[in-house]
């Protein structure tokens, strides 16, 4: 039986704005007396904002782009809903990754923890990708959107997915460059306008995870 996208927005809602908030637990107070005083304790914490800042702007990002996926969508079912809880799977483990990467970057295992930040992307977009799927292949989507518009969208998705397999497999070689890859597909992503139908099919055309 399908039902509107209500619960499923408000849902997921829920769980990024969990997923954002967990980041900066892992940045971690400086213990008191150290060499150097607190200001280089603070300084030293560097790869943490770095991973904090870059993984709450991941969230952010994805959430605009599931934001405006789900306003193409006039209902849901079973599948969708169990597509988008994949979904969400990627967003809460989000955090994790992060972790790994404040913990190693600048240091000897610093493309294993860019390989799995990547990498987590990988997973991420194959999730948004199976998400679009469920769509399109229950015709969801509300009658002003076009089969063209999602086929735009889905090709988007796909794009994106082989771009992050890249970056994944770069960050095993040049972890900073795979970094910037990452950055430079979600900056292009923010820098997207989204307007109500009749233009929603045509700028979510390039919308990607």
């Amino acid at each position: 039986m399908a039902e509107g996208t209500t619960r499923i927005e408000a849902f997921s809602d829920g769980v990024f704005s969990i997923a954002s908030t967990l980041l900066i637990l892992e940045i971690r107070i400086p213990h008191a007396g150290v060499d150097g005083g607190l200001w280089a304790s603070l300084v030293a914490l560097w790869p943490s904002y770095f991973a904090f800042a870059l993984s709450f702007f991941v969230i952010l990002v994805t959430w605009i782009t599931h934001h405006d996926l789900m306003r193409l969508v006039r209902e849901t079912t079973h599948f969708v809903l169990l597509a988008n809880g994949c979904a969400l799977l990627y967003v809460t483990f989000i955090p994790f990754p992060t972790a790994v990467l404040a913990a190693n970057l600048g240091g000897p295992d610093t493309s294993t923890a860019v390989a799995l930040y990547c990498g987590t992307f990988v997973f991420g977009s194959a999730a948004f990708n199976l998400l679009v799927a469920a769509i399109a292949r229950g015709q969801l989507c509300r009658p002003e959107v076009d089969a063209q518009a999602i086929d735009r969208v889905r090709r988007g998705f796909r794009m994106t997915f082989v771009i992050y397999l890249v970056a994944t497999g770069i960050a095993f070689v040049a972890p900073y460059v795979a970094l910037a890859i990452n950055i430079a597909v979600r900056v292009h992503l923010l820098r997207i306008r989204y307007r109500l139908a009749p233009s929603l099919p045509t700028t979510l055309g390039e919308l990607t995870p």
